[in-house]
């Protein structure tokens, strides 16, 4: 029996801006479920250039992207393009879905007990505000570019870097090890560091589970520990700002004597208060 009623809700435009180019909805869809929940509401809000979309032969890829969306399931609401020009003669175009997106939020959180909000817009935070004073849960997935009120307005942020397999990592790794599996690139966050012996340990999700039971040494945590040694951080990244959770880290398991061993590490991204 389900646990939860929740709504998925993607301004598809925000997140192919803010570092979710590629990202797999398939993968989201398991992700709102993983707890059991039914999945009752999927909206996807994608801009949509009606023009060339009538006229164009290459932009077949936008049109099957929203093809696929609706074949996931997936209601996509398409926000026309409308184009402008500026005082200095240059043509750009806009499409706003922030408005649908909100009202829709807001008038569909009443049959709802999880939201599950991806965008960085800041301007959401009233929203989240006004859909948990009716009792809704709201949790933001979002990759960069987060707002930092956002991220502190709903219950849960999750990056979707960590998530797995939701974005493609680097390169992309169609075939191999899968991932949490030895050989694989995963991503993770830095939970502990030993400045005094020059190491530490990063963590990543391996299972899509109960993400609040975050000590690995519980049977049902979907976490695991991985080994780091400091002389194999990427430049950039300073042992006094670690352990952190605004570092995401990219790395390859190794399998070690007494554990898994991170290799190969690079700085994703790093978000901002």
């Amino acid at each position: 029996m389900a646990n939860n009623r929740v709504g998925v809700y993607v301004d598809s435009m925000n997140i192919v801006r803010n570092g979710g180019y590629g990202m797999r909805y398939e993968v989201l869809r398991r992700f709102a479920s993983r707890n059991g929940d039914e999945v009752v509401r999927l909206n996807a809000y994608v801009a949509l250039d009606e023009e060339r979309a009538s006229s164009d032969p290459n932009y077949k890829t936008t049109l099957n992207f929203i093809s696929t969306l609706r074949d996931l399931g997936f209601k996509v609401i398409e926000k026309p393009i409308r184009w402008f020009t500026d005082d200095a003669g240059r043509t750009y175009g806009k499409a706003n879905a922030d408005m649908d997106m909100a009202l829709d939020i807001i008038s569909q959180s009443d049959r709802l007990d999880v939201v599950y909000l991806l965008t960085g817009d800041g301007d959401f935070c009233n929203v989240v505000t006004m859909v948990q004073n009716k009792g809704c849960r709201v949790e933001l997935v979002a990759f960069s570019n987060v707002s930092a009120n956002l991220r502190r307005e709903v219950d849960l942020f999750v990056s979707g870097y960590l998530i797995p397999g939701l974005s493609p990592t680097q390169p992309p790794q169609p075939t191999g090890p899968r991932w949490g599996e030895p050989g694989s690139r995963v991503r993770g966050v830095c939970t502990k560091y030993l400045p005094d012996k020059a190491y530490g340990f990063l963590r990543f999700i391996h299972n899509l589970g109960k993400l609040w039971v975050t000590d690995t040494r519980q049977e049902d945590s979907p976490y695991t520990s991985v080994f780091f040694m400091e002389k194999d951080l990427p430049g950039g990244v300073y042992p006094e700002d670690l352990p952190s959770r605004d570092h995401i880290f990219e790395f390859t398991l190794v399998e070690g004597e007494k554990g898994l061993i991170a290799s190969d590490i690079i700085l994703v991204y790093q978000y901002h208060s």
